[in-house]
């Protein structure tokens, strides 16, 4: 009977510290950013701390030392398909990051080990795969760590680390024309919007007017529609022969008021306007 009652108590002692455990927020949260350009996805996996009143760099943050750039586990950067740093070829892959930071020159690392540990006790400067020097540049207080793809298009980004009072970034250079060269070289399809779309690109990104309309013509032959032939009208008025663009832009608006979905409405009628006496 004694033991029964020792066991029940235990029991009950061991559940009630089960019931007490509280949920608190940790120190140094784990944090996720993701970013596509172009055709690219880039993302970075890291913990970030806080400031909490600290000085961070040249204290917290010893200068001229390997630092994880960020907390706990060693931080990751992620490319979906092959880029360029420093006009060095980076695969597509991922990475362990570290920096070197001091007053006026980081140096930021992409280790081939995603292994080790965050505190860079196991790190090998023989598997770095570059290292890349850049300015750090002042910014507002930050109070917490963050990561975040900046001043990005097509073919180019720069992956900003913040914290404290300092921001550097990582330049990125993608080869988006070239895959999207590759994609289209393997392309089969009887689809008009897919090849309006594509000669949108040399439009829009590329400003390849001539690689647009011999894509525009494929997409033309398949099916006339409002779209496609404001997408010829525009490129032929990008090449300045606005005498063949004003009929397109005229047949496109024809077209456009019987679809319910003319969303280029007011940017045809503008052309209309503007280029019938050019």
């Amino acid at each position: 009977m004694k033991l029964l009652t020792l066991v029940t108590l235990s029991l009950c002692l061991a559940n009630t510290a089960l019931a007490q455990q509280v949920d608190l927020p940790k120190l140094s949260p784990n944090a996720k950013v993701s970013q596509t350009v172009g055709l690219t996805e880039i993302s970075v996996e890291y913990s970030s701390p806080a400031v909490r009143g600290r000085k961070i760099f040249g204290s917290l943050v010893p200068y001229d030392k390997l630092w994880r750039a960020g907390a706990n586990a060693v931080t990751k950067v992620t490319f979906s398909r092959d880029v360029k740093i420093d006009g060095k070829p980076v695969p597509a892959g991922s990475y362990a990051f570290f920096v070197i930071p001091s007053a006026n020159q980081w140096t930021l690392i992409l280790n081939k080990d995603l292994g080790q540990a965050g505190t860079g006790a196991g790190y090998k400067q023989e598997l770095d795969l570059l290292r890349v020097n850049v300015k750090p540049k002042a910014v507002a207080p930050r109070e917490r760590l963050a990561y975040q793809v900046i001043d990005f298009d097509d073919f180019h980004a720069t992956l900003a680390l913040a914290w404290e009072k300092v921001r550097v970034g990582l330049p990125i250079d993608l080869d988006t024309d070239a895959q999207v060269q590759a994609s289209l070289t393997s392309l089969e399809t009887d689809g008009w919007r897919v090849w309006n779309n594509a000669a949108r690109y040399e439009l829009e990104s590329k400003k390849d007017y001539d690689a647009g309309l011999t894509l525009i013509e494929k997409s033309l032959k398949m099916k006339e529609e409002w779209l496609n032939v404001w997408t010829k009208a525009q490129l032929l008025a990008a090449k300045g022969k606005y005498k063949e663009a004003y009929p397109l832009a005229t047949r496109a608006n024809e077209l456009g008021q019987a679809s319910p979905m003319f969303f280029y409405a007011d940017d045809v009628k503008k052309a209309l306007t503007e280029w019938k006496n050019k």
